[in-house]
């Protein structure tokens, strides 16, 4: 894909385009050109002329250039985590600044289990059933091909017995997440409890008591950190404002429609992440000639965020730091400067808007 190709679709120059692309210091006038040139890039899997560049560092030139997976654990899509949908196209711009391919976006619907095919059950990301058994050993009972020079990049919380296979078939594994791990590969991540904490401590601040989770609660670091904070304001934990979901806009539509139906309703909302308290504030919108009016918050600060009505007050996650440790630590690794498993933690902040108030009703 030439320069020439993204400079005609982002309605600009080769020159610019080469300067977006090539020089990552540079700074462009137009930040809404700058990212439109990446999003080009990326959706079209640009890929930078590294040849001369690594003739003047010495590199073999018949080296192949790092290439990197990336492992959506949660959903078949990545539309369908705007959270993680931007975090990819960041880790994509990544990839491109620093002469890396990108290889494959693996989701749930990748992970096949061999079932009666071998000795035992293995759940193996990969593209399609045929793929699993041409490439599977011969000789073994689980289904372990390394792919050299590829790294993998696994966005949320990845099934504990699906790890080994992982860190046997790639060389380099990260993970980027709000639910660390106990040190099972090298992770970038964000405290989901702590972000909850910052997100609980200010409604508190505000008067609430009465507060509602909508989000995950199977060993979700949000829902610790909701119930911890509860307790640590000795505030009960009322079971019947707790609303487990799959994190998704129409299951937090629903769950208000629950809320809305009961005759004492929470004075705020805590929702796991933004995309629900998205579904949280259509619904509630629907219902503006009503008297209730919650205060809504939530963790992640996703582009959309910025332009709900009311304007959503959000805890925000580093995301695009994350995405660059997280290719960083991947070089790292592979070029074997470690070899223990590192984790990285980055701080998260509120971001103050419009969805929650003072609670009169205290």
């Amino acid at each position: 894909m030439s320069l020439k190709k993204i400079a005609e679709l982002a309605g600009t120059s080769v020159s610019t385009v080469s300067r977006v692309l090539n020089q990552p210091e540079h700074k462009c006038h137009d930040q809404t050109m700058r990212d439109r040139i990446w999003k080009i890039a990326a959706d079209l899997q640009y890929t930078p002329n590294t040849m001369a560049r690594n003739l003047r560092k010495g590199v073999d030139p018949q080296e192949i250039p790092f290439t990197v997976d990336v492992f959506l654990t949660r959903f078949h899509s990545i539309e369908n985590d705007a959270f993680f949908m931007e975090l990819f196209q960041i880790i994509k711009e990544e990839l491109l600044t620093n002469g890396c391919l990108f290889g494959e976006l693996l989701t749930s619907v990748d992970i096949w289990n061999l079932g009666k095919e071998s000795t035992e059950s293995k759940h193996i990301p990969y593209r399609s059933s045929s793929k699993v058994l041409a490439e599977r050993p011969q000789n073994s009972q689980a289904f372990i091909n390394i792919k050299r020079n590829t790294g993998l990049v696994i966005l949320g919380k990845c099934p504990d017995h699906l790890i080994p296979l992982l860190r046997k078939r790639y060389p380099c594994v990260v993970g980027i997440d709000r639910n660390p791990t106990d040190y099972l590969y090298d992770e970038i991540f964000c405290d989901g409890a702590a972000a909850t904490e910052q997100a609980l401590e200010y409604l508190i601040s505000l008067g609430h008591r009465n507060i509602a989770y909508i989000g995950d609660c199977n060993y979700e670091s949000r829902y610790v950190g909701y119930y911890q904070t509860l307790l640590n304001h000795k505030l009960p934990l009322n079971y019947d404002n707790i609303y487990p979901t799959d994190q998704t806009k129409q299951e937090a539509y629903h769950m208000t429609e629950k809320i809305l139906e009961k005759p004492k309703r929470p004075t705020a909302i805590f929702c796991a992440n933004d995309t629900t308290a998205l579904g949280v504030l259509e619904k509630l919108n629907q219902t503006k000639h009503s008297d209730y009016t919650p205060s809504v918050i939530s963790i992640d600060d996703i582009e959309e965020a910025k332009h709900s009505t009311p304007m959503l007050t959000t805890i925000s996650i580093p995301k695009r730091e994350m995405g660059h440790l997280a290719l960083t630590t991947l070089l790292d690794r592979w070029k074997g400067y470690h070899t223990e498993n590192i984790r990285i933690e980055l701080p998260c902040h509120l971001t103050k808007r419009e969805s929650c108030d003072y609670n009169y009703q205290s």
